[in-house]
């Protein structure tokens, strides 16, 4: 209430004389504090959309990797994660660094089954960290759903073209068991063979967080 009352004029007015009339004495003044307090806000408000220009040009450059070479370097992930990290707390101080960290952790905890079962690259699970970083775990959590959609519709899409469609179900069955088990599934659905179907995630993700990019500057999106 007394932030609320700083940024209101004040107006002053006297009270009855002694003869019966009124003597009325108005004075306004503006409180500079309200006023200086509002400027974090303007900044933290014009920078943020600087702060998903970068988690895009992260995701471009680690899609860029991973359908070049089928790998997402470390110094590329691990330097945006500091990077997001920095970024978010310049911008939002304290709570910036919070959801920031937030975000890395959920990022890296929410793959981390996929990557103990070898059905992700450790690069796309670095990725997914570094990202929330920079987006913190409300947008993350969106945007992960959304690439898993992408990379589903790639799937299929190769599955098809190379006729595999009865050993992809076999797979997805070998999979579901070892999720239920607690076990690590046979070498016919690990990264490591070189027989297996292999959509690049990382290509998934960054076209999703590209595409959540363009729709924002739109207006699409929130």
């Amino acid at each position: 209430m007394k932030a609320a009352e700083a940024n209101r004029p004040s107006l002053a007015v006297s009270e009855l004389s002694q003869n019966g009339s009124f003597s009325t004495s108005c004075s306004i003044s503006w409180e500079t504090p309200g006023i200086v307090a509002s400027l974090p806000a303007r900044l933290e408000a014009y920078l943020k959309p600087v702060v998903l220009a970068g988690a895009m040009l992260l995701a471009a450059a680690a899609g860029w990797t991973d359908l070049r070479w089928r790998c997402i370097p470390n110094w590329l992930t691990v330097a945006a994660l500091l990077i997001g990290v920095i970024a978010n707390t310049a911008v939002s101080g304290l709570s910036g660094l919070k959801n920031s960290l937030l975000g890395a952790a959920l990022g890296l905890a929410l793959l981390l089954p996929f990557v103990l079962l070898r059905s992700l690259g450790a690069g796309d699970w670095k990725l997914a960290g570094a990202l929330g970083a920079f987006t913190g775990p409300g947008l993350l959590v969106d945007l992960l759903l959304s690439s898993i959609l992408v990379a589903g519709v790639m799937a299929v899409v190769l599955v098809i073209y190379k006729g595999r469609t009865r050993q992809t179900v076999r797979n997805i069955g070998h999979i579901l068991i070892s999720l239920v088990t607690f076990r690590l599934p046979g070498t016919q659905v690990s990264l490591d063979n070189p027989e297996s179907l292999k959509v690049p995630y990382g290509v998934a993700l960054a076209f999703t967080v590209v595409l959540y990019g363009i729709c924002w500057k739109l207006g699409v999106v929130a």
